[in-house]
């Protein structure tokens, strides 16, 4: 797995997942849950992870669609 976003905005990661699960391309979530240790303030970044294969192509459609890559 391949880290391919990383933000504290959760619309972004919403609007990410949904465009690459457009293109079959499977995704997965990580620290969504820290909001609990957090006290819900949005401190600490969601990640969005996907296989390694695939992260040229969800970087690209991402970037397609106006989501800034790190790194791509």
């Amino acid at each position: 797995m391949k880290e391919l976003l990383r933000t504290n905005d959760p619309t972004v990661i919403a609007f990410a997942s949904a465009l690459l699960r457009g293109e079959d391309i499977d995704c997965f979530e990580l620290d969504v849950h820290m909001s609990v240790l957090e006290g819900s303030i949005g401190v600490m970044p969601r990640r969005l992870m996907v296989a390694d294969r695939d992260h040229f192509m969800a970087s690209s459609a991402l970037r397609a669609n106006g989501i800034e890559v790190p790194g791509a």
